[in-house]
């Protein structure tokens, strides 16, 4: 069930219809408040419980959206990267991006698996994940896609690339002197004068 009490339902789009298949509605694969408010009650016992005990809690939350839900796989791979095992993590961040998760969790996705990337040494795959977020409508994960790029820019070897997006994203944060750190930080991509 998927917290809402839309289990089950289904429409076929265009594409379904010839194929056979049902394509859930976006609201029917989308968890009700209840259930996000259990999601985040579980997230709030990360540090109090072993590692296995947590997975297997977000498991069975997960387990009751439905078995195609992009939201149970992107919450199932975020307890795998939060208790240091980003190797079973990445195939299920890919796996909710497939599946078309929405909203913030989309770009959450896209900043966690990076990082895993980043973490199993494939810095390079997240460079290219992340740097088309930097064109994406700009929201409450801005700066974090600029910290977590900024980490797999400098893996790469591009260190003043990382710095200037640090910097970048910083400057808005200060009480004074933002202009001339957005200044500076622009000065780091600049090419090197011979």
């Amino acid at each position: 069930m998927s917290g809402n009490g839309s289990a089950g339902r289904g429409t076929a789009d265009g594409a379904g219809a010839a194929t056979g298949t049902v394509r859930r509605s976006t609201a029917d694969q989308e968890p009700g408040l209840a259930w996000e408010q259990r999601l985040a009650a579980a997230w709030s016992r990360l540090d109090a419980l072993p590692a296995p005990r947590f997975r297997a809690l977000i498991d069975e939350l997960a387990a009751e959206l439905p078995p195609d839900s992009a939201v149970a796989a992107f919450e199932r791979a975020g307890a795998f990267d939060s208790t240091g095992r980003p190797d079973r993590a990445v195939p299920l961040y890919r796996l909710a991006l497939e599946r078309g998760v929405e909203g913030v969790r989309r770009r959450r996705a896209k900043i966690q698996l990076a990082s895993s990337l980043r973490n199993l040494g494939r810095p390079e795959e997240g460079v290219a994940l992340l740097s088309p977020e930097l064109d994406a409508e700009s929201d409450e994960l801005d700066d974090a896609v600029r910290a977590f790029l900024g980490l797999c820019l400098a893996d790469t070897g591009r260190e003043r690339e990382a710095l200037a997006l640090a910097l970048g994203a910083l400057a808005p944060h200060l009480p004074r002197y933002q202009r001339s750190l957005r200044h500076y930080a622009r000065g780091l991509n600049a090419p090197a004068a011979s």
